[in-house]
């Protein structure tokens, strides 16, 4: 257990402020870097989107193969961080403060950036793809491939609601800023979905002087349910119904109402009652942007298959981010390191795929949830510790962390986050589990020192 743990004692700001500049890198990198080649021997990498998983595969690439071609496409003419949002809706940040990287990153890697332009196939037979840019559609060949597409917004079944007028997902810039725009004639705005989109989706809004009547809409008994338990959830919903905001809890949309013009005026919430609505913001889950590949041969689950190595099924071929299903930051950047590594021929395996944690601070109350937080079935633990304005939850089976809240302080959630990453036991884990300390995991000599 100490050899595990040993190192695991880090800062917050290390923990939490993942960018492609201090991402943690898992993989290994080769010591070589190819070097450079005429143009005509260059290799030809094509990477499918611009987010933190593309971008991290174009940095990776020019640092391993100096003498590359390495042409990104995407939909998106900027490069930005989705988390990111709901502060270019509060109107804290702008485009550009939003941007995770320099705004000539794409120049110092010597990279081609085909902005506004869509994939519509990709041909692994003759290793082309075809995109649509400005009505116009294009051909270009690739020597190695890497698909980070992304994931797009999930807008549920429900009566009236695709059709519907004034409704928005948040999923990019051009949602964030038709919500902001939007927002200005509202009189009453609903966000359907409780989860982190849905609140950040809130948190922006209700910073919006003078705003209209704001409304959630939550179909289990709390929000972020996936996320907190009922205690730290409440700390959350009652700052925000000091704000003003009418939460609806155990409520699910049967029908949205919309007008003459097709605008949406109301959400029946069943048994007639109707939450007035002029703005709906849809925050109901992602699916994995796997239409791409359709018809290529390339396999997918719920999204694009791939090995340790990010390969897909496909030579030359690999995926990253939320097109393989996958959902944190730290995740997709390890994903695209690895991909990007061999298909420079490398050597790297993804060694880590733990996505269980996340990082929220809404109306200036810091929270990091971590593992499963909802045991299915009465076997586990569950202990809480509360002093003043801090909490803690820890849910605990067989003296091994299962899952962990750390609401308001949150300076030691290193140490819990790898117990329950590297699933290590602790011994007598319950009787002791908000009071662990550095002895804990280390050895003490006679004079008092760590034995490492």
């Amino acid at each position: 257990m100490f050899d595990k743990i040993k190192n695991i004692f880090k800062s917050d700001k290390e923990e939490n402020n993942v960018t492609p500049k201090n991402a943690p890198k898992e993989v290994t990198v080769p010591a070589h870097k190819i070097g450079p080649k005429s143009q005509d021997d260059a290799t030809t990498y094509v990477i499918i989107g611009a987010s933190i998983a593309g971008v991290t595969a174009a940095k990776t690439l020019r640092e391993l193969d100096k003498g590359a071609k390495i042409i990104v496409i995407s939909k998106d003419e900027n490069i930005y961080s989705r988390c990111m949002l709901h502060h270019l809706i509060s109107g804290h940040r702008t485009i550009e403060g939003i941007n995770f990287v320099d705004g000539d990153f794409m120049e110092k890697q010597n990279a081609t950036w085909i902005k506004k332009a869509t994939v519509k196939e990709i041909d692994p037979d003759n290793k082309k793809i075809k995109y649509e840019k400005d009505g116009n559609e294009e051909e270009l060949a690739y020597d190695k491939l890497l698909i980070t597409s992304g994931a797009n917004a999930f807008v549920p079944p429900v009566k009236n609601l695709r059709e519907a007028k004034n409704v928005y997902p948040l999923r990019n810039i051009e949602d964030a800023i038709g919500i902001k725009e939007q927002a200005k004639y509202a009189k009453n705005i609903v966000i359907m979905g409780a989860g982190l989109v849905g609140m950040d989706a809130l948190a922006g809004l209700v910073e919006i002087d003078g705003i209209g009547n704001l409304s959630l809409i939550a179909s289990e008994d709390r929000i972020l349910d996936k996320q907190l338990d009922v205690k730290a959830a409440k700390a959350y919903e009652d700052k925000f119904e000091q704000k003003g905001v009418k939460i609806y809890k155990n409520r699910m949309a049967s029908e949205v109402l919309i007008d003459e013009d097709g605008k949406v005026k109301g959400i029946n919430l069943g048994n007639d009652e109707i939450i007035d609505c002029d703005l709906l913001v849809v925050s109901t889950g992602v699916r994995s942007n796997i239409g791409l590949v359709e018809g290529s041969g390339i396999e997918t689950e719920k999204g694009i298959k791939i090995n340790e190595k990010g390969e897909t099924n496909k030579p030359d071929i690999y995926a990253a981010g939320d097109v393989t299903g996958t959902g944190i930051w730290p995740l997709a950047t390890k994903q695209a390191e690895v991909a990007a590594t061999n298909m420079a021929c490398g050597e790297a395996v993804i060694e880590d795929r733990f996505e269980f944690k996340n990082t929220m601070n809404f109306l200036g109350i810091p929270t990091v949830s971590v593992g499963f937080i909802t045991p299915p079935d009465d076997t586990y633990d569950i202990l809480t510790y509360t002093d003043g304005d801090n909490y803690k939850m820890a849910v605990i089976k067989d003296d091994v962390l299962i899952g962990f809240i750390a609401q308001g302080d949150i300076s030691y959630v290193g140490p819990y986050t790898q117990l329950v990453k590297e699933k290590i036991k602790v011994d007598n884990l319950a009787e002791r589990v908000f009071e662990l300390g550095y002895s804990d995991f280390f050895k003490i000599k006679e004079d008092g020192q760590f034995e490492w």
